[in-house]
């Protein structure tokens, strides 16, 4: 099959309707959000709508890339230097203030699409599921480079030290969410980071 060919209007018009649609179900979640919801906020027509997206499967296939290449993006210039216990304090210090600026409203940007969508829709699990593999490799080789830099003993696993710090980080998101609070969210996440700290040499 020949690749769909856009011109610049119809670029334009698709990033549209793909934008109205991330903030519409980061909002009010997939399951509220319509078709005619996105055609509306975006100023599109049925028409041009249902050109870009025949259904809204496909749409939530593009929201789920969209956010996932904006939060991995982040988060791989933040980690991809990480060598230190200080690094991932910086780290959890980013994290937390920008839950902090919605007061910990709508949670993590992947985890709250995981949690709306993962038992209802076998393709969006599949592709959150590597879009946290991804997230998590990043915080695995910046433990694996402190490791190797005799900055955590042998012993250490960043395998499953960062395991544990996405599953801390991921229930503080919900915390912070559920509280509209981010200080829950910071104490798990310094848990998580004090308990890799007791690898330190």
């Amino acid at each position: 099959m020949r690749p769909v060919r856009r011109t610049a209007r119809g670029e334009a018009t698709r990033a549209r309707i793909l934008r109205a649609a991330v903030d519409l179900m980061t909002v009010k979640g997939v399951a509220a959000t319509t078709l005619d919801d996105v055609r509306a906020a975006s100023s599109t027509s049925k028409s041009q709508l249902y050109h870009h997206y025949p259904d809204k499967d496909a749409l939530v296939q593009d929201v789920i890339e969209f956010q996932a290449e904006e939060v991995l993006t982040t988060q791989a210039e933040q980690l991809r230097r990480l060598n230190s216990i200080r690094g991932l304090e910086r780290w959890r210090d980013a994290i937390v203030q920008r839950s902090a600026l919605r007061n910990g409203a709508y949670g993590c940007r992947l985890g709250s699409l995981a949690s709306e969508l993962s038992d209802q829709n076998e393709r969006a699990r599949s592709a959150l599921a590597g879009h946290f593999e991804t997230w998590q490799g990043l915080i695995t080789d910046g433990l694996r480079r402190m490791r190797d830099a005799g900055k955590l003993r042998p012993e250490a696993d960043p395998e499953r030290l960062a395991i544990g710090l996405m599953g801390a980080l991921q229930g503080g998101y919900l915390l912070a969410q559920t509280e509209h609070d981010v200080k829950p969210m910071r104490i798990a996440v310094d848990m998580a980071i004090d308990h890799i700290r007791g690898f330190q040499p």
